[in-house]
């Protein structure tokens, strides 16, 4: 195949190195074509770090698996039905896609056919940011316009945006969040009124797959915008009913370090475990988002030293960081100094051990059962309302006054 690059690149190390090295040349090795495309290519232009890596080639997936093992690398087959095939090389994944276009939507799903051709399958990929390819040698291969709509900031579909929409409505969600990562300026009207249209079929997209994407949308450096235009739009209300204000999440963007969890609980601070349960997130995070909702420890910014360790020791450094951070940003008056001082206090943190244990109880003459975590409890708490200062000493001598 012969083309004419649009321009050229020095590929980052991500995609130069031996794992994908290997992966290149084990697909190339009876003579295709194979290119980087997607979300790699669009942040090797940008110079950011490149984390998933996703190669494109003319091979069908039977073929795919046939090459890897042929070169001695694990391939797994992940999408064989959408022609995906997973190569492990060095502990790396490289998810590797055959050419393909679409034969068939329904909003949800996608029946596709293989093809020869990287032009037609640049144009069924959602954005024009997402469309570009590039061998291995550094050449960049873009149909749809990519590149420049990279570098002025617009997240532009690829053709016309309702149609690219239909075919999967997903790609409401994620045009809000390529805004909020990559959009500058004034969105596309076009693309605005198509995701506003859409809203109302949202309702078809699973829970995992609106979790994800307003995850990921929240986890941008500056979500709030995209959000706001979401909730112009409908789109917000058809995916986050129990969204609030964003106020306090534009406030929490300006002092926070992304984390979209504690985004999610600025912007919808009631949600809680009904809101955990509706978007099905892994026990762990509903854990911690229902932590955040009310009812809601709120640290005042003038908290005391000594009552800040005891938190620190009640609810651990991470809750106790969210906990400030969310009272931070829904502070009025202007007291940084104060909350950046207790952030401080949870970085310095270690957390101090009870200098007695069970044994000392049982050494006191207690007998073994509930009195003895009774007592520990008593003498921990005794402990804490001093400020973990009384030594082992001090609490054998505590244990002694309390032990019957």
């Amino acid at each position: 195949m012969s083309e004419r690059p649009a321009g050229r690149i020095v590929p980052p190390e991500a995609l130069t190195g031996p794992a994908a090295g290997a992966v290149v040349a084990a697909l190339a090795a009876d003579g295709a074509e194979v290119r980087f495309v997607g979300g790699c290519v669009r942040d090797a232009l940008l110079g950011r770090d490149v984390e998933d890596v996703d190669i494109a080639t003319p091979d069908r997936p039977d073929a795919v698996l046939a090459l890897l093992e042929r070169a001695g690398i694990k391939g797994a087959p992940t999408g064989l039905a959408h022609g995906t095939v997973t190569a492990v090389a060095d502990g790396r994944p490289f998810q590797v896609t055959t050419l393909r276009i679409d034969v068939e939507t329904d909003g949800r799903h996608a029946e596709v056919a293989f093809t020869d051709s990287f032009e037609a399958d640049a144009a069924r990929r959602d954005f024009t940011i997402n469309a570009m390819s590039l061998d291995p040698s550094g050449d960049l291969f873009d149909y749809v316009g990519g590149r420049a709509d990279l570098d002025a900031g617009r997240v532009r579909f690829v053709g016309d945006a309702g149609a690219r929409i239909a075919e999967d409505y997903l790609r409401v969600l994620r045009y809000f969040r390529f805004l909020a990562r990559y959009g500058r300026g004034l969105p596309e009207p076009s693309a605005v009124e198509a995701c506003r249209d859409a809203a109302g079929k949202l309702g078809r997209l699973s829970a995992e797959r609106i979790q994800t994407e307003m995850l990921k949308t929240l986890g941008a450096p500056n979500p709030a915008p995209a959000v706001e235009l979401m909730r112009e739009t409908g789109v917000l209300r058809a995916v986050l009913p129990e969204a609030g204000p964003s106020d306090v999440l534009l406030a929490l963007v300006g002092i926070d370090d992304r984390d979209p969890l504690r985004r999610l609980a600025a912007l919808a601070p009631s949600g809680g475990r009904a809101l955990a349960a509706r978007l099905k997130l892994p026990n762990a995070m509903a854990e911690r988002l229902a932590a955040l909702s009310p009812p809601l420890l709120k640290p005042p910014s003038s908290l005391s030293s000594s009552a800040r360790r005891r938190m620190l020791y009640d609810l651990g450094v991470s809750l106790f960081r969210d906990l400030v951070l969310l009272a931070w940003a829904a502070d009025r008056d202007g007291a940084a100094p104060r909350w950046r001082a207790m952030l401080d206090e949870a970085h310095r943190w270690e957390r101090p051990e009870l200098p007695v244990r069970g044994g000392d109880v049982l050494a006191a003459g207690v007998t073994e059962g509930p009195d003895v975590g009774r007592l520990l409890a008593e003498i921990e708490n005794w402990w804490r309302e001093r400020d973990f200062l009384p030594d082992r000493r001090a609490c054998l001598d505590r244990l002694s006054d309390l032990a019957p």
